[in-house]
């Protein structure tokens, strides 16, 4: 072979081989962007689908409320708040009757009443007004939760407008109010009512305390003191409901309303919570209020009235009793059948009595064992006698 030939045949061999390395390196060129697009196809598909789920779980977690609730000033927000959380601790009741068809022989129920009560433990005792359940044959309690029981009187105290009543619901459902106190209330705060004016139950008033150390008349003729006086809107319905603080702790009964036409005319009275933290757990334990024995019977306000009597009259006194001991002397008629007042009591431990309710009242600041100092009037003598109560 001359020269000339080989040196042609390795130019067209090195052409060959330089043409095939181009396709080759084109080839794969391309088949490494189709992977390298479908690899970022793959991580942007991945990418889409982490922010969707992320979108999904945030939609998830962002509560509905907080949208609802949106723009709304800070002092509603709380207010929104405090009905919420005490809401669930507010209870609707009605009472009813049975009447006795002597024609048919059949029984029938009647409604009697509605009013408002409230949970004060997980035993199942409710609070509500004495006035509420008075004469009632049957009550029901409707909680929060829409659910209703029947309801059994525990204790009672007409003096103080107040009764226990209990229903065998589970616990879990019971929610009791968180007790406040009354002593340190003052004039122009806020307070709330919950209630169920006219049978709309669950409804929230609002208002401010216009007054205190008020005195209303209860069912048993004796006044109930240092009530608490509201403007917060409270009509029939609302008896027997919380009155509460800005901290949604309880500070009062809601007990009545002063009205001409029988609807709120923003004057409502509340009976003081520290009076019903006193009185409730004696209407539980012995289903009233226990007070100090004296065996001391005394007149009512009427007669005081009649016979123009500043003080407590004194009409009996039992035998054995520590008013025997002491010395109390009973109202008795003469041989000539002519009336001998007993002894009319002015004033215990330096307290002036002006009545019978306020010779009550005076008693339940003491405990059994405790001595009194006593100063009466007899006849147009004034005495001091010593008490020591039981």
């Amino acid at each position: 072979m001359s020269i000339q030939v080989k040196t042609i045949f390795r130019a067209v061999f090195f052409m060959a081989l330089l043409v095939g390395g181009f396709f080759l390196g084109a080839a794969w060129h391309e088949r490494m962007e189709e992977k390298g697009s479908g690899a970022a196809l793959e991580e942007a598909d991945s990418v889409a689908s982490d922010e969707e789920s992320a979108a999904d779980t945030d939609a998830e977690a962002s509560p509905m409320h907080e949208e609802d609730v949106a723009g709304l000033r800070p002092e509603e927000l709380h207010t929104i708040n405090l009905f919420e959380k005490a809401s669930v601790s507010v209870a609707f009741i009605t009472t009813s009757n049975f009447r006795y068809n002597i024609f048919s022989h059949s029984t029938t129920e009647v409604q009697r009443g509605t009013g408002s009560a409230f949970i004060w433990d997980r035993q199942g005792h409710i609070i509500t007004n004495y006035h509420v359940i008075q004469g009632a044959d049957k009550a029901m309690v409707t909680l929060a939760n829409g659910k209703s029981y029947p309801a059994s009187l525990v204790g009672q105290a007409p003096e103080k407008d107040l009764a226990v009543l209990q229903i065998d619901a589970p616990a879990e459902v019971l929610k009791p109010i968180p007790v406040g106190h009354s002593a340190n209330l003052r004039v122009g705060q806020s307070v709330y009512a919950i209630g169920n004016p006219y049978g709309f139950d669950q409804t929230l008033t609002t208002g401010v305390i216009s007054a205190l150390g008020r005195e209303i008349q209860s069912v048993a003729g004796i006044p109930i003191r240092d009530v608490i006086q509201t403007d917060a809107a409270i009509n029939p319905g609302n008896s027997g409901g919380p009155l509460l603080d800005s901290s949604g702790k309880l500070i009062g009964v809601n007990s009545a309303i002063y009205s001409p036409s029988g609807s709120s005319a923003g004057i409502g009275f509340s009976i003081p919570v520290d009076v019903v933290s006193k009185v409730v757990p004696d209407l539980i334990k012995y289903g009233k209020i226990r007070r100090p024995y004296t065996g001391i019977e005394l007149a009512s306000d009427y007669a005081h009235h009649r016979l123009g009597i500043d003080g407590a009259l004194v009409l009996q006194v039992e035998d054995g009793s520590p008013a025997e001991r002491a010395g109390f002397r009973a109202t008795r008629y003469n041989r000539r059948g002519e009336l001998i007042l007993g002894d009319i009591i002015t004033a215990v431990n330096g307290q002036p009595i002006h009545s019978r309710s306020d010779f009550i009242l005076e008693l339940e600041k003491y405990q059994s064992g405790d001595e009194l100092r006593i100063e009466l009037l007899r006849g147009e003598q004034k005495e001091e006698l010593r008490l020591t109560l039981e």
